[in-house]
Order: structure tokens, then C-alpha cells, then sequence
């Protein structure tokens, strides 16, 4: 009978003891008053077990932990101090803080004077120095002041227009290194029904005075039917960032005559063998040259729009449209001489480099 008794006691007083020890101790329970002081007692653990546990961290602080400490019934929690509930940790003591802290504060001075006291090159000290000197020599060349050279048929094409279809080139050369470069450029453009109307030849020195910019300088012989000139050439060509293609001239001829022209294109990709590329030119004189037909201030504008298609880059066939007008003096110089003063051109041609 008794051991009866126990057993039902077991069973009775064990899931009350564990339902109050998972509820939250502040809460208030029927029939007791705030100021109840019962304690509950907390559950045995083993000495190995508390052991294992760091015994410095107060793991009661800790949000999310239950305290195993003894706590009364109803009794609110301690508000954690304002250094939160990691302010027992002593951070300087944490592995690597130290190290950081001591990098902050680590000094950067010069390098010693001994440092820079040795030769330019200190293989020198090692092998022969002449040997080395040629190998420098031989890296710079290969690596910095490589040779090549370009040749690019930018327009080789054939314009049909009322009064007779003609042909129309743009060729240039250049050779030499990222640096400095010769250029050789011809354009122009005649008839298929007689001989070249007009035509130049350019032979430039080119150097490089920025990324994107080439200063150039040298001469240009005109040549066709008409009244010939030679002029000193200085130019800036350009191939600007996004692909813009820009090139600006300046022609002062062996009768003192001084002209520009400006050119800007670009490639607009369709998709990475189709490309369209519209192209403008504008011709400038600072006087009136009757005998060339050319007026001062604006003389001649060209507006083209040119669809290629690159089976390989190198070969690139196109169609295409352009419309010139000369205006000004140049306009009223063609109206006397009986020419037209502007027409549209269809173009089919082609495009090439090796």
C-alpha cells in the first residue's frame, strides 16, 4: 500500500514540477500573490557537466538562455546594464584584437637612406651589366616599342546620282609603334565616264600626346584637272571613347591659302556583324578662292549613312546613302559655273584592312 501511494504521488507531483519550470517565473498564477517568495528548485546536474561550461560567461545573461540559478516565483528580471549582456567579456583579450590594434598604431616610417644607395638596376650586382643592359633593351622593344603597321581601305565605294555615277576612295598607311607612326592617306574621287576630278596625297608624321589623341604634322599634294596646290599639313585624330572617330585638319598652301576640314564617324553595332556607321564631314576656307571654287567660311558639308556587313572583319561590304550641299560663296560659285549645288548619292562599296 505504500509503495502504491508513492507511485501515485510520483505521477501526480513530477508533470506539475516540469510545467513550472518551463513557464516564465514572472508570470502570475492563480491564487498566488505578487509577493510570493516560493522558490523552485533547480534540476541536479552533474559536476563533469558544469564543468564543460565556461565558467567565466554568465550564461544567464544571455538572451534566449534560461539561467539554471534558483529563481523565485514572481520575481520581475534584472534590466541588463547598459553595457549590454556582453560587458563581462574583456575584448582586448579576444584572439586577433590585440593584432589589429596593434596595426593602427604600428608606425610607417621612410625606408632607410641604404635602401636607395645601390645601382638603378640591381641585377647588376649579379651578372654583367652590359648583358643586362641588352636585355632591357630587348624587353622594351618587344613589350613597349613593337613595330607594325596598318593598312586600312575605309571607303573604296560607287555613288550613283542624276548626272553621271563616280567612284570615291579613302584610303591610309601607317607604320611604326604606339608612339610615333608615318602615315600615308589619299582620298578622292572622280567619274567613270572621264579621269579623277580631284585628289590628295598626305604624308604625316604622327605621335601619340595622349590616349585618345595623335598630334600629326606634314604635306599634301593635290592633284587633278584643276589648279594644283602643295600644303603643310598639322592635324589631331582621334579615336575617342564609345568609338567616335574624329579627325580635324589644317591646310596652309604654297600660295598662303588656309583650309580645314573636319570629320567624325562612328560604329554603331547592330549586332557584331552588322554596323552602321554615320559619318559627317565639313570643309572650311579662312578666304575666297575663286580659281578652286571655293568660298570663305563654310564651304562644303557631307552627311553619309553607311550599312556594313563584316563576313570576317577584315572584308566588310556595305550600302549606304550621303547628300553634299556646298553653301556660301562655294554654292554661288557652282550656280555660275553651271553645277548643282547639292545631290544625293546611293553608295555600294566596300570596306577593308590588313
Amino acid at each position: 500500500m505504500t509503495a502504491f501511494r508513492i507511485a501515485l504521488l510520483a505521477t501526480t507531483v513530477l508533470p506539475v514540477l516540469a510545467v513550472a519550470q518551463q513557464m516564465d517565473p514572472s508570470m502570475q498564477m492563480p491564487g498566488m500573490g505578487a509577493g510570493s517568495t516560493t522558490e523552485v528548485a533547480p534540476p541536479r546536474t552533474s559536476a563533469p557537466a558544469q564543468a564543460g561550461m565556461n565558467g567565466d560567461h554568465d550564461m544567464g545573461a544571455m538572451r534566449g538562455t534560461t539561467s539554471s540559478l534558483p529563481r523565485r516565483v514572481g520575481a520581475k528580471r534584472a534590466a541588463p546594464s547598459p553595457a549590454g549582456p556582453l560587458a563581462s567579456h574583456n575584448a582586448g583579450t579576444m584572439d586577433g584584437m590585440g593584432g589589429i590594434e596593434a596595426q593602427r598604431e604600428m608606425p610607417n616610417p621612410p625606408p632607410p637612406p641604404a635602401a636607395l644607395s645601390g645601382p638603378a638596376h640591381a641585377a647588376d650586382l649579379v651578372y654583367n651589366p652590359s648583358d643586362m643592359a641588352t636585355a632591357r633593351e630587348e624587353l622594351r622593344a618587344e613589350q613597349g616599342d613593337l613595330r607594325a603597321y596598318r593598312v586600312l581601305i575605309d571607303r573604296l565605294e560607287t555613288q550613283f546620282q542624276e548626272g553621271g555615277n563616280g567612284y570615291k576612295w579613302d584610303a591610309q598607311a601607317w607604320y611604326g609603334s604606339d608612339i610615333n607612326k608615318l602615315w600615308l592617306k589619299s582620298e578622292g574621287n572622280g567619274t567613270y565616264r572621264g579621269r579623277v576630278e580631284e585628289g590628295d596625297l598626305q604624308v604625316l608624321w604622327s605621335r601619340a600626346i595622349s590616349p585618345y589623341f595623335d598630334l600629326q604634322a606634314g604635306g599634301r599634294v593635290n592633284f587633278g584637272p584643276g589648279p594644283q596646290r602643295t600644303d603643310a599639313v598639322i592635324a589631331l585624330q582621334a579615336l575617342m571613347p564609345y568609338s567616335y572617330n574624329v579627325e580635324a585638319s589644317l591646310f596652309l598652301s604654297n600660295k598662303g591659302e588656309l583650309r580645314s576640314r573636319l570629320e567624325a564617324e562612328y560604329d554603331l553595332l547592330i549586332t557584331q556583324r552588322l554596323i552602321l556607321q554615320p559619318r559627317v564631314e565639313l570643309n572650311l576656307s579662312a578666304q575666297n578662292i575663286r580659281e578652286l571654287g571655293v568660298g570663305a567660311g563654310l564651304s562644303t558639308v557631307e552627311a553619309g549613312l553607311r550599312l556594313r556587313y563584316e563576313f570576317i572583319p577584315e572584308f566588310a561590304p556595305y550600302v549606304g546613302i550621303e547628300y553634299e550641299r556646298k553653301v556660301g560663296n562655294t554654292a554661288g560659285y557652282a550656280r555660275a559655273s553651271g553645277e548643282d549645288v547639292g545631290s544625293f548619292k546611293y553608295l555600294v562599296g566596300l570596306r577593308s584592312w590588313f
